[in-house]
C-alpha cells in the first residue's frame, strides 16, 4: 500500500519534470496531461485493464481474458504476482504502473498536441500496448515469461513502450513551427526549478516503484532500493561531467536527466543485480542516454522533451545489462525466487532473452500507437494537432484557458526593460518612478 502510494507520488513528478523543460506557455497543459492520464487509466484498470493483464484464467501467451471484468472476484485470492500478494492489492498496485507509463509518452504533445485526442489515446493505448505487453511480461501465462525474460520492475512495460509510443507521437504530430533540424527549437528549460521538483518525486517515488515489486518487505526489496540509488547516483553526475565538457558549465538539468537516466536503466534489474553493478549501469544509462538525445537530430523526429532518449533507450540498456549481471543470490534474497542468473552465472542465453524481449516490446508500441494515432486523426473532433493559431498562443491559454503563472516576464532583467534617473535624484538611479508608460515600453 505504501509503495502504491510512492508510485503515485510519480505521476505528478512526470508533469512537474516535463512542464520544467517545455516552454512557459504550454507548461500547465504537461502537468495537467499528467494527472489526467491517472483519472483515465484508473479507469480503465478498473473496466478491463487488470483483467486483460493479470487474469488467472486466460491461457494464451499474449493478453488476458475477461474474467476479471469490472474487478469481479478480485478481492483475497492469491494474485498471479506472488502467493503471499492478495489479489486487490496487486491490482491497486500495478494499476499505478498502468498510470505513469503513458504519462511518460504523452509529454510528446508539448507545444502542439490537442487535450481529447491524448485522453481518447490514453485508454486505447493502455488496453491495446501497455496491457499486452505487462502480461507477456509479467504473468506467468505470456510468452517472455515463459521464455525466462527478466524484467523486475518494468523495463519493457513501462520505459520501453512509452519512449517507443513518444517517438511514434511526435512523429505522427509533426515538427514544431520553427524546427530547425540541426538545432530544434532554441528554447531553454523555462523552469528549472520545477525539474528539480518533478525529479525529486520520481527519485522518492522510485523506491516503491522498483522496491515495491519485490512484493514484500525482505531484503530482495531493500537490494532494490540500494542499487536503484546507487545507479541514479552515478547516472546523475556521469551525464553533468559529459554535459561540463561541451559547455564547462555545471547543469542543473543536466544532472537531473543523469538521475532519472540511471533510475530508467536500473528498474528492469533491480531485484536481480549486486550493488557494484549498479556503477555500470548508472555510468552507461547516463551516457547511453546522453548521447541518444541527438538521434532525434539523425531521424528527424521532434522529440521535443527527450522522452525516446531517456526511456526508450534507457529502458534498452537496462534490459540488455540485465542480461550480463543478473546473479541468481540475488533473486534468492527473498527466499523464494530461482532464476539462472545472467553473464555472471555463465547463462549467456540470456542476453538473447533480454535483447528479444526489447525489441518485441519497441516494435509492438511504436507500429501499435502509429496505427492508434493515425484511426484517431481520422475521427471527425479528434485530430490530433492543434491550428497554427493555437500553437503560436500556446496550449495553456488555446486548450486549457488557464495559466501556470499569473505573472509573465518580458525579460530576464528589469534594466533590459527601461533606465530611468528617478525624478530629484542625483545621478543615473535605475527605476520606474514616473515614467511615462508608453516611453517605458
Amino acid at each position: 500500500m505504501t509503495s502504491s502510494a510512492l508510485v503515485l507520488l510519480m505521476v505528478p513528478g512526470v508533469g512537474f519534470f516535463y512542464s520544467g523543460l517545455a516552454r512557459r506557455k504550454s507548461a500547465l497543459a504537461l502537468i495537467w496531461l499528467s494527472l489526467m492520464s491517472i483519472a483515465v487509466v484508473f479507469f480503465q484498470w478498473f473496466f478491463w485493464g487488470y483483467s486483460l493483464a493479470f487474469s488467472h484464467s486466460s491461457n494464451n501467451p499474449y493478453i488476458g481474458d475477461l474474467s476479471n471484468f469490472g474487478l469481479k472476484d478480485v478481492l483475497a485470492q492469491p494474485s498471479v504476482g506472488g502467493s503471499r500478494v492478495p489479489d486487490v492489492l496487486f491490482c491497486l498496485y500495478q494499476g499505478m504502473f498502468a498510470a505513469i507509463t503513458p504519462a511518460l509518452a504523452i509529454g510528446a504533445a508539448a507545444d502542439r498536441g490537442r487535450m481529447l485526442p491524448c485522453l481518447v489515446f490514453i485508454f486505447i493505448w493502455t488496453t491495446i500496448v501497455y496491457d499486452p505487453i505487462a502480461y507477456w511480461t509479467w504473468n506467468p501465462k505470456g510468452w517472455s515469461f515463459i521464455m525466462g525474460g527478466l524484467d523486475f520492475a518494468g523495463g519493457t512495460p513501462v520505459h520501453i513502450s512509452s519512449g517507443a509510443a513518444a517517438l511514434a507521437y511526435s512523429l505522427m504530430l509533426g515538427k514544431r513551427t520553427g524546427y530547425n533540424k540541426v538545432n530544434g527549437l532554441p528554447y531553454r528549460p523555462h523552469n528549472v526549478t520545477h525539474v528539480v521538483l518533478g525529479t525529486v518525486f520520481l527519485w522518492v517515488g522510485w523506491f516503491g516503484f522498483n522496491g515495491g515489486s519485490a512484493l514484500a518487505g525482505n531484503l530482495r526489496a531493500v537490494m532494490a532500493c540500494l542499487v536503484s540509488q546507487i545507479a541514479a547516483c552515478v547516472g546523475g553526475f556521469t551525464w553533468c561531467l559529459l554535459d561540463y565538457r561541451l559547455e564547462k558549465k555545471w547543469s542543473t538539468v543536466g544532472f537531473c536527466s543523469g538521475v532519472i537516466s540511471g533510475l530508467v536503466a536500473i528498474t528492469p534489474a533491480s531485484g536481480f543485480v549486486p550493488p557494484w553493478s549498479a556503477v555500470i549501469f548508472g555510468i552507461v544509462g547516463g551516457a547511453g542516454c546522453n548521447f541518444a538525445t541527438k538521434l532525434k537530430f539523425i531521424i528527424g523526429v521532434d522529440d521535443a522533451i527527450d522522452i525516446f532518449a531517456e526511456h526508450g533507450v534507457g529502458g534498452i540498456i537496462g534490459n540488455l545489462l540485465t542480461g550480463l549481471f543478473a546473479a541468481n543470490y540475488i533473486a534468492h534474497l527473498d527466499g523464494a525466487t530461482v532464476i539462472a542468473g545472467g553473464w555472471v552465472n555463465q547463462n549467456y542465453i540470456q542476453l538473447g532473452f533480454q535483447l528479444a524481449d526489447s525489441v518485441a516490446g519497441f516494435s509492438y508500441s511504436f507500429v501499435m500507437t502509429c496505427v492508434i494515432l493515425f484511426l484517431l486523426n481520422l475521427v471527425p473532433g479528434l485530430s490530433l494537432r492543434v491550428s497554427a493559431e493555437e500553437e503560436e498562443l500556446g496550449l495553456d491559454d488555446a486548450q486549457l484557458g488557464e495559466f501556470a503563472y499569473d505573472y509573465v516576464e518580458l525579460s530576464r532583467h528589469v534594466n533590459d526593460i527601461v533606465t530611468l534617473a528617478t525624478p530629484g535624484s542625483s545621478g543615473d538611479a535605475t527605476s520606474l518612478k514616473g515614467a511615462d508608460p508608453e516611453k517605458a515600453v
